[in-house]
């Protein structure tokens, strides 16, 4: 209450701020701010319209020196250009077999633990018997190209799995 006495001005009414100023005041042109702006961004903008010049003009001269010695070299850089790109194209297959093997795997676990948790098999005895169907599947692996690689030897025939 002591301080609504000491300060006079707290009893005037307050001035109300103009949204937008009227007319008279209002500018015309640009801003300084823009000016400044623009008066900076130009020398960038500029140099770097003359290095991308550059640029598309030594790749113009690269590609006319290199045009020619790829036409006389493409014996070598076709056959090239394949077996590179079938390395990578078995690279990326390996790696998506794997992929999908492993997630295969995973699921199976999953699975074989769902269907065995109401009759009391605990979580290891499922890992041992997914884990068991693995040495399987692999022992017939081995098995199949062993018998593959003997009859290979051997001259031809019918292969039995």
């Amino acid at each position: 209450m002591a301080d609504r006495d000491r300060d006079p001005d707290r009893n005037q009414p307050q001035e109300i701020q103009l949204l937008h100023p009227p007319p008279h005041y209002r500018q015309t042109g640009p801003s300084t701010t823009q000016i400044v702006a623009v008066l900076t961004l130009l020398p960038v903008g500029g140099s770097l319209l003359a290095l991308a010049a550059l640029t598309l003009t030594g790749t113009l001269i690269g590609l006319s020196i290199a045009i020619p010695l790829f036409i006389i070299f493409s014996p070598v850089i076709v056959p090239a250009t394949i077996a590179i790109s079938m390395a990578v194209a078995g690279f990326l297959s390996s790696g998506a077999f794997g992929l999908t093997g492993l997630s295969s795997l995973n699921y199976g676990l999953k699975r074989m633990i769902r269907a065995n948790a109401g009759t009391g098999v605990g979580k290891g005895q499922a890992k041992r018997g997914m884990w068991d169907m693995v040495g399987y599947v692999g022992q017939k692996t081995k098995d199949v190209g062993q018998n593959m690689e003997n009859k290979a030897h051997e001259g031809g025939g019918a292969v039995r799995t």
